[in-house]
């Protein structure tokens, strides 16, 4: 599987379903061709440049780390098995690691770590000293669903400027 990327008083923290059969058979995040994640963190301004997938460790250097709710299964969210997400862990990771943000990337993973409906954006609710973002999936089996300007609000909250590129 894909390891945690993650470490102490993080600025933010991307955290996903499960890898893709292809990230997982890459052992790095977002790695399915027509995945968003890496082209749309640099359009928005998160990252400096453009990353590929097998550059993610490159990440904690600029305070962003990356996590799954599941970690020992892969592929898409309807062929997971129903205990794939473990929220135990993923609550435990929080407290230790106490990243400022964590971000969703689909409202799936979203809805099962706080466990209730959400929408996309900015979540009141927090764990400790933590918020949550909701973004729309970069997937590619998501397309319809993907809106920019979310992860462009993600930006401004960080306080980062879109790419020139």
């Amino acid at each position: 599987m894909v390891p945690d990327l993650l470490g102490p008083n993080l600025r933010l923290v991307f955290c996903g379903t499960a890898p893709s059969r292809a990230s997982a058979a890459a052992k790095a995040y977002y790695a399915k061709p027509g995945n968003k994640f890496w082209p749309t963190l640099h359009q928005v301004g998160i990252t400096p440049r453009g990353f590929a997938p097998h550059e993610y460790p490159e990440l904690l250097k600029l305070d962003i780390g990356l996590t799954d709710l599941g970690k020992v299964h892969s592929g898409v969210d309807s062929e997971l098995p129903d205990d794939a997400f473990d929220l135990i862990a993923l609550k435990s990771k929080i407290a230790r690691y106490q990243p400022a943000l964590v971000a969703f990337t689909s409202k799936n993973a979203a809805q099962s770590a706080l466990e209730k409906s959400v929408a996309y954006g900015l979540q009141a609710e927090t764990w400790g000293k933590t918020q949550f973002f909701v973004l729309p999936s970069p997937s590619g089996l998501a397309t319809r669903f993907f809106d920019i300007g979310v992860w462009q609000e993600l930006a401004r909250w960080l306080g980062r400027k879109p790419s020139k590129n």
